[in-house]
């Protein structure tokens, strides 16, 4: 079960990224991760799809293409999802309380991976290994 301090340290501790307004984090200029509350407008899409909208924290990342966000969403329902907000958006829904800390880890590294600036990732590639 993940948290708000676990995605501000996660992100915190990728190279150029900062927390630019409380709970939006960026590297550099580029949006990687945010809290998104669902509207009015998501829950009544997702109760016309069958689907029950989440309770609780919901974090809004950045994923490399819509393919890979229909991926997550398709391997574990349960944790990720997405609203007609984010159509031919990369970028999927997660529900906080829901991801646990390896896959939160992983998944807001590799937002970092996409936004950052192509130097910086392969530095970052070259010291991981």
């Amino acid at each position: 079960m993940a948290t708000w301090n676990d995605v501000a340290r996660i992100a915190g501790e990728l190279p150029l990224t900062s927390e630019q307004s409380p709970r939006d984090w960026r590297v550099g200029k580029k949006l990687l991760a945010w809290e998104r509350p669902l509207r009015p407008s998501d829950r009544d899409a997702l109760t016309a799809r069958g689907t029950q909208p989440p309770e609780g924290d919901i974090l809004g990342v950045r994923v490399a293409d819509e393919g890979v966000k229909f991926a997550l969403i398709n391997d574990d329902p349960a944790v990720y999802f997405t609203t007609p907000h984010f159509d031919g958006y990369a970028a999927v829904l997660v529900i906080l309380d829901a991801i646990d800390v390896a896959d939160l880890e992983e998944l807001i590294t590799e937002a970092w991976l996409k936004q950052a600036p192509r130097k910086l990732v392969q530095e970052f590639l070259a010291d991981s290994r």
